[in-house]
């Protein structure tokens, strides 16, 4: 049985596109990639074939004792997807980790939640109000500052830099990432080499987010991949997603230091 997802080489441009189909998997469209003419990246997940999972890094939280460390694992590789970076140091006190019932850093509530249960499905909200779903078992759940979306409004404090991270020379307009979901269900990360706070909230719910979070910033923490497979021959190939990204050493294939998401197919 074919486990690995089918690429549409020939979309995968930096050109401005709209949102396009990106990759199949038993022949159904699991991901659409569009690039805005602003630099924005959205890449658009179907859960129905895809599910998250949430690793940690060497530094945050640390390479051993996790589900899934610091790199891509032998059990993921062939049903690898995409992957992309995570949220802010633990240091800096933006949030919490916690993966199969080990933490890293505690959770906090009201913050906004990436709640990944073990039935494979994700939702997005705030920490101890809208999730965890009552009744289902969690597998994972991110943490990074309040909600950057939430009931399909943004968050009112836009303007406010200190408020959505520390920025590298104290640019308005950073490298930043977001992960939301739709009302439909469906998970949607949005990244770019230079937006400001308003400008990727407004790539969130131009791609139909209804509750989103604030990942890392700044150019050496946000980016994006796509890998191909090769027809199941050879290493997998490894494809950046966002215009100008500066890339992880190793392409999450190799270790790195901080904690990252892959998608892999169900």
């Amino acid at each position: 049985m074919q486990l690995f997802a089918h690429l549409f080489v020939s979309v995968i441009t930096s050109a401005a596109t709209a949102l396009t189909p990106v990759a199949s998997f038993g022949g159904r469209t699991v991901a659409w990639l569009a690039h805005r003419p602003n630099g924005v990246t959205v890449l658009q997940l179907d859960q129905r074939g895809v599910e998250l999972h949430l690793h940690s890094g060497t530094l945050d939280a640390g390479a051993s004792g996790w589900r899934y460390g610091p790199q891509v694992s032998s059990s993921e590789a062939p049903r690898l997807l995409a992957a992309f970076n995570g949220g802010f140091k633990f240091n800096t006190g933006s949030g919490g980790f916690l993966s199969y019932g080990h933490s890293g850093a505690p959770l906090q509530h009201g913050l906004g939640s990436i709640v990944t249960y073990t039935d494979g499905t994700t939702d997005i909200g705030a920490w101890g109000s809208e999730v965890p779903r009552p009744g289902t078992k969690v597998a994972s759940v991110r943490q990074n500052l309040p909600l950057l979306i939430d009931h399909g409004t943004a968050a009112s404090n836009l303007d406010c830099l200190d408020c959505w991270g520390a920025t590298l020379g104290g640019v308005i307009d950073p490298a930043r990432s977001a992960l939301g979901i739709t009302a439909a269900g469906r998970l949607v990360w949005a990244g770019a080499e230079h937006l400001t706070v308003a400008q990727l909230a407004a790539a969130m719910l131009s791609a139909g987010a209804v509750r989103a979070v604030e990942l890392d910033i700044n150019p050496e923490w946000v980016n994006g991949y796509l890998y191909g497979h090769r027809g199941g021959r050879g290493p997998l190939a490894p494809v950046a997603i966002v215009a100008g990204q500066n890339g992880i050493p190793g392409e999450y294939l190799a270790p790195w230091s901080r904690d990252f998401f892959t998608v892999v197919t169900r």
